[in-house]
C-alpha cells in the first residue's frame, strides 16, 4: 500500500495546508489512538500516549488538536511540553506507555510543522502501524461513549528525567571539569534542556540559541547554519561548540578554532574511540556517506554497510546487522547501546567523552583521513522520470565510475519533494568530481 501521508519521519508540511490543518490533526489523533489500542501491551491499564513538542509557535494549535482526537478515541494523553524527540522516546519507554508523539518539523523553518510517532519501546511504528492509521484516516470519526473518553494530565518531571538519563550516558569516571562549551540550542526543543545537562556534567557553558519565541527555531542557528557557533567558540575562546538542530535529533561540532564537523566525521571520530575499546562490529552509513569513510574502515577492518538516505533506514540496517553504531552526514548520529533512536545530546556525549579519554582535540582524530570532496547537481526533469530506464544514461554512469575506480564515487537519485534528478560525484580531487558531475548532468539533460 502506498502511504499518503506519512513520510520517512511522520506527517510533516506547511502550517494551515492540508495536512497540517487542525482538523486533519485531530483526525490523525482519533486514527492512531483507535490502532494504538489496539496493539496496547498493557492489558491492566487503559492506553496512554505521551505528546510532546518543539517550540513552534503552532505547537500549541496542533497539540490541542491530538489531544482531543485522542480522548475521542478513549486513549488517555500525558502532556511533556516542549521536550527533545528522542526525549520522547526515552520517556515513552521508561513510563511504559503505549505510544509517544512529538510535534515538530525537525530542522525545517518555524512555519512548517508535523506530527512524528514512537513505539512502547521508544523506537519508529513500524510501516504496517503507520500502514493501519492511514486506513483510519478514511473511516468517519466517532466519539467514544463519554465514561470511556480519555483524560489528559502533564508531566512535571520530564525535564529533570531527560537531563538525567542524558547525564546517564556519559561514563562515570570521566566529566567535563576545565571544559568550556558553547552550546546552540537553534531556538529549538533542547533550550532547557542541553546547557544543564553540560554543566551539571562540569562543563562552563555558553548557550546561544536559547531563547524561542516561536518563530525563531531554527533561524540563522543550530545544526543546520553553524556560522553563530563557530563565531560564538572564537569570540568565548571556547574548547569546542555543540550544534543541534530544533528538536535536538541532530549534532554538527566546531573545535576551538570554530571548524565544523560534520556527522559523517563525528560518526569516523565515534567508530575509532569504540573500536579500541572493543565495542564495534561495523558500521551503517547512508547512500551519502563520504567514500572517505569507507576507505577508511575499509583500512581498519570495519565493516561497513550503506542504508538508504534517512536515520530510520539507518536504524532498520543496524537492527539487521546487530551493530550499534551508524549515522548519516546531516548529523543523526545513533548509539543504539545508549539510546534506542538518534539523540543529539548523547551523541555529542559520547564524542566528549572520546576526547577526554584520549586526552585529544576533535583535529587529532583525523590525522589519517581527508574527506572526499563532493560536487552535487540538481537537474530539473519532468515528474515521473525514471533516469535509470535511460539505457543512455546508465551507460554513461558506469564509464564514469570506471575511470574514478577507487578514486571517487557517484550517487544519481529522484528527489522524493520535487521533480529533480540528484547528481552528486566524489572524488580525491575536486575539479574531478566537478568536471565529473557537470559531464553526468549535461548528459541527463
Amino acid at each position: 500500500m502506498i502511504r499518503k501521508y506519512f513520510g520517512t519521519d511522520g506527517v510533516r508540511g506547511k502550517v494551515g495546508v492540508a495536512p497540517i490543518t487542525p482538523d486533519f490533526i485531530m483526525r490523525l489523533g482519533y486514527a492512531a489512538g483507535k490502532v494504538l489500542a489496539k496493539v496496547n501491551t498493557h492489558e491492566t491499564t487503559r492506553p496512554t500516549v505521551l505528546i510532546g513538542k518543539d517550540t513552534r509557535i503552532s505547537g500549541y494549535m496542533l497539540e490541542a488538536a491530538l489531544q482531543a482526537g485522542f480522548a475521542a478515541a478513549g486513549v488517555d494523553v500525558v502532556l511533556a511540553g516542549p521536550m527533545p524527540t528522542p526525549a520522547i522516546a526515552y520517556l515513552t519507554r521508561a513510563l511504559r506507555l503505549t505510544a509517544g508523539v512529538v510535534i515538530s518539523a525537525s530542522h525545517n523553518p518555524f512555519d512548517d510543522n508535523g506530527i512524528k510517532f514512537f513505539s512502547a519501546e521508544g523506537t519508529k511504528l513500524p510501516d504496517e502501524v503507520e500502514l493501519q492509521i492511514e486506513a483510519g484516516l478514511e473511516q468517519v470519526m466517532q466519539c467514544v461513549p463519554s465514561e470511556k473518553l480519555g483524560k489528559a494530565r502533564r508531566l512535571d518531571d520530564a525535564q529533570g528525567r531527560y537531563i538525567e538519563f542524558c547525564k546517564s550516558s556519559f561514563p562515570n569516571e570521566l566529566d567535563l571539569f576545565g571544559m568550556k562549551i558553547v552550546v546552540d540550542c537553534a531556538h529549538g526543543a533542547a533550550y532547557h534542556i542541553a546547557p544543564h545537562v553540560l554543566h551539571e556534567l562540569g562543563a562552563e557553558v555558553i548557550a546561544i540559541g536559547n531563547q524561542p519565541n516561536g518563530l525563531n527555531i531554527n533561524d540563522k542557528v543550530g545544526a543546520t547554519d553553524t556560522a553563530a557557533l563557530s563565531l560564538a567558540v572564537q569570540q568565548h575562546a571556547a574548547d569546542i561548540g555543540i550544534a543541534l538542530d530544533g528538536d535536538a535529533d541532530r549534532l554538527m561540532m566546531t573545535d576551538a578554532s570554530g571548524r565544523v564537523y560534520n556527522g559523517d566525521e563525528l560518526l569516523y571520530l565515534l567508530a575509532q574511540d569504540r573500536l579500541e575499546q572493543g565495542e564495534l562490529h561495523g558500521v551503517v552509513g547512508t547512500l551519502m556517506t563520504n567514500m572517505a569513510l569507507e576507505l577508511a574502515f575499509e583500512e581498519l577492518g570495519v565493516s561497513f554497510a550503506r542504508a538508504k538516505v534517512g536515520d530510520r533506514y539507518v536504524l532498520e540496517l543496524m537492527r539487521e546487522r546487530g551493530w550499534i553504531l551508524g549515522g548519516e552526514g546531516s548529523g543523526h548520529l545513533l548509539c543504539l547501546d545508549k539510546h534506542s533512536t538518534g539523540d543529539g545530546i548523547i551523541s555529542a556525549l559520547q564524542v566528549l567523552s572520546a576526547l577526554r579519554r584520549h586526552n585529544k582535540t576533535l583535529g587529532d582524530f583525523f590525522t589519517n583521513i581527508t574527506m572526499f570532496p563532493q560536487s552535487l547537481i540538481n537537474v530539473r526533469v519532468a515528474a515521473g522520470t525514471n533516469w535509470e530506464a535511460n539505457v543512455a544514461m546508465v551507460a554513461e554512469k558506469a564509464r564514469v565510475e570506471k575511470e574514478l575506480g577507487k578514486n571517487g564515487r557517484v550517487l544519481i537519485r529522484a528527489s522524493g519533494t520535487e521533480p529533480l534528478i540528484r547528481v552528486m560525484v566524489e572524488a580525491r580531487d575536486q575539479a574531478v568530481a566537478v568536471q565529473m558531475a557537470e559531464r553526468l548532468a549535461a548528459f541527463l539533460r
